[in-house]
């Protein structure tokens, strides 16, 4: 029997797909980088200086919701009716360090969440940490989170030191997950070192803006890579509604058809099919920290009943009255249990 005090109507479970966690130990080293001045990534610092600063009531809270992969989670859950929450390791994650100790990190955190899992199984799900900064190794990585811990894909906090996943030295992790038949999440991460300083300087950098200026950015160099010719199979999920990139679905038609003519960009090249195909195709998009019914019908609009899933963005923004803005949406009840359950279910399998 639930005891949810917003319960779900039978006719669906809620299920929310992009619910952040870190590992205490990996929160301990984050706060003596940044304690000790070892960190010098802008962003980082930016990101983690503010929840690793002087104690407020938002800092706190955060930080204490974020390692709790137990009694404290699940009591968040029941408030907000929500029943099932797929767990991912947040921003930065591993890829921040060098790539034995990201790599190292990244096993450590999955075989701490796959015990979780373990723990609480009606409640939780989880997504691998892996470390592009060793493409193979996160691929293997993958690999024995999926078939191993029972994980049901890989969370990736966009850019590496810079790098983006369009560069076919990374492309032996969109193999492992299309072989696997699991998606990989595009999850964000603050602007690059190359990107930051007029975000920074404006205080725009996180959740703001500066996260989906960079995840888009990043997801749309996948695409115009050719990264969904080369794995037709692969599906990515991203979070906020696309970063933005549904509603310039038309533009980026429109521009790519002109450049790719005009033979303006080497790095642009014709690919099988438009860019918003890839993104109604290949992409998966949440709601997660996007709770506006306005944003959320129209994304449904353009990408489809099927292409679009609930979450809540735990514990970053952890608004529980948000959920009665997803239950009150302008859709019919089948699509309703699309967003919530069902997507969710086919893309994850779970």
């Amino acid at each position: 029997m639930t005891t949810n005090s917003v319960p779900s109507p039978a006719a669906f479970r809620r299920i929310a797909v992009e619910e952040a966690f870190l590992p205490p130990d990996l929160v301990k080293i984050y706060l003596r980088m940044i304690a000790e001045g070892t960190a010098d990534d802008p962003g980082f610092l930016s990101l983690w200086g503010f929840y690793g600063g002087e104690e407020g009531a938002r800092r706190t809270g955060v930080l204490q919701r974020i390692q709790d992969l137990g009694a404290g989670r699940i009591r968040d859950m029941d408030a907000t009716g929500i029943d099932l929450q797929i767990l991912s390791l947040s921003c930065p994650g591993v890829q921040i360090f060098d790539a034995p100790t990201a790599t190292a990190l990244a096993r450590s955190s999955n075989d701490q969440l796959a015990e979780a899992i373990r723990r609480y199984p009606t409640r939780f799900a989880g997504l691998a940490a892996i470390a592009p900064q060793d493409p193979a190794a996160a691929a293997a990585e993958l690999s024995r989170g999926v078939t191993q811990l029972g994980l049901k894909g890989a969370i990736i906090n966009s850019h590496t030191h810079g790098e983006y996943l369009d560069q076919p030295k990374f492309w032996e992790i969109f193999a492992a997950a299309e072989s696997l038949g699991v998606p990989l999440y595009l999850h964000p991460n603050t602007p690059s070192r190359q990107m930051i300083q007029p975000f920074l300087e404006a205080g725009l950098d996180g959740a703001i803006f500066g996260f989906a200026a960079e995840t888009g950015l990043h997801l749309l160099r996948i695409i115009t890579a050719g990264v969904f010719d080369r794995f037709p199979r692969l599906q990515i999920v991203v979070g906020h509604l696309g970063e933005a990139l549904p509603f310039w679905l038309f533009r980026i038609d429109f521009m790519h058809r002109r450049a790719v003519a005009a033979n303006r960009y080497a790095a642009l090249r014709k690919l099988n099919r438009a860019p918003s195909d890839y993104l109604r195709e290949n992409v998966y998009v949440t709601t997660s920290g996007m709770a506006w019914a306005p944003a959320i019908e129209f994304v449904l609009s353009v990408l489809g009943a099927d292409r679009v899933m609930y979450a809540m963005d735990y514990p970053y923004q952890f608004v529980p009255e948000e959920v009665a803005v997803t239950d009150g949406l302008k859709i019919g009840a089948a699509d309703l249990r699309k967003l919530y359950q069902t997507n969710a279910e086919r893309v994850f399998k779970l």
